[in-house]
């Protein structure tokens, strides 16, 4: 049963590497980090659960929020940095019912457009295509943000036609 409970959980993502990223579950020491990188209106204004401003308070309780093992928030930071590691995005992990994973990201404003939110949306599904293989990928995302869609179409999504479950939204899934 805890083999089944483990394989069934978010709890226990590993560091993920890539060319220029390592993307590990945000831990309470990073709570500051995650603040710093989402008061940001261009990711407030965007991501529907997230405060405006965003405080340390509520960078904690996102962290603290992934502990029942169904949602999981995964930071991306750079690996080769001359100023050292930057935390420059997030993708967020969230198990639905038992047929489905959601993810979503946000990426800071000094990363856009560097593929860094491609390569960490990439790494983050293969990992859930090995973990949950019988699981549906899913994705919400506003048809006009060109850039979030753009990453999904590119990385093997498709319109579903069918309205998100978060106003403005559309769900995309990954064939």
């Amino acid at each position: 049963m805890f083999l089944r409970r483990r394989r069934d959980s978010l709890s226990d993502v590993p560091d993920l590497v890539t060319a220029r990223l390592r993307i590990a579950p945000l831990t309470p020491a990073e709570a500051d980090d995650l603040r710093r990188l989402t008061d940001d209106p261009a990711i407030t204004g965007a991501v529907d659960f997230l405060s405006a401003p965003f405080t340390l308070q509520d960078a904690q309780a996102l962290i603290a929020g992934a502990r029942h093992g169904r949602d999981r928030f995964l930071g991306a930071w750079t690996r080769d940095d001359a100023a050292g590691p930057a935390l420059v995005g997030v993708v967020g992990a969230h198990l639905r019912g038992e047929g489905a994973v959601e993810i979503g990201y946000w990426i800071g404003g000094a990363a856009r457009g560097r593929g860094l939110g491609t390569e960490a949306v990439s790494a983050t599904l293969a990992f859930l295509a090995r973990r949950f293989p019988r699981r549906t990928v899913v994705a919400e995302c506003r048809p006009a943000n060109t850039a979030s869609w753009g990453l999904l179409t590119k990385l093997g999504f498709r319109d579903t036609g069918e309205p998100g479950h978060r106003p403005g939204r559309r769900v995309l899934v990954r064939a």
